[in-house]
């Protein structure tokens, strides 16, 4: 399955579709605690600061959903990055897939289009973080040049801080 084959909604996001689909996702996990989940009054905050979300379907079912947000200082201090620019990092926030369609390579693809969006943009640097559990997620990281700078202690518990530079 290739992400260019499925219709993208990447502006005038929907929230509460975004939320529900994020649901079903989380209630399907088998760990839900290693995805995000921003609250509707701080993803209605963080699209009015730049913040995009892609919703990805296929026969109108949501097959997966990638999130880019802006980095802020703050942000950069609690991710142990403070020596960067924040105006030049970007993180990739929450990603997930419908149950239906794991196994089919969509986080590396969503991550490539997450990379080409970063550089069109100018940023330099892209962050992310992972549950030091999620295997499959790492694997991905990785294999698109994250390196892991750190593990850190934070509201939803442990995560792996992963950065790439973006040439």
């Amino acid at each position: 399955m290739k992400l260019d084959n499925l219709e993208c909604i990447n502006s005038n996001i929907n929230i509460d579709e975004y939320i529900t689909n994020r649901d079903i996702v989380k209630d399907n996990m088998e760990y839900p605690d290693w995805l995000g989940d921003f609250n509707r009054e701080d993803l209605c905050n963080m699209l009015d600061n730049n913040t995009k979300i892609w919703m990805y379907y296929n026969d109108k079912r949501l097959v997966c959903s990638m999130m880019l947000i802006p980095s802020t200082r703050k942000d950069l201090v609690k991710f142990g990055l403070d020596n960067l620019d924040y105006e030049k990092v970007v993180d990739y926030g929450p990603m997930f897939v419908n149950p239906k369609y794991v196994g089919n390579g969509l986080q590396y693809q969503m991550l490539e289009v997450l990379d080409e969006y970063s550089k069109k943009l100018g940023y330099e640097y892209a962050i992310s973080t992972i549950h030091p559990d999620n295997m499959y997620s790492i694997k991905n990281f990785v294999k698109v040049g994250f390196v892991l700078v750190s593990t850190k202690e934070f509201k939803r518990g442990v995560r792996n801080v992963y950065l790439k530079e973006l040439c």
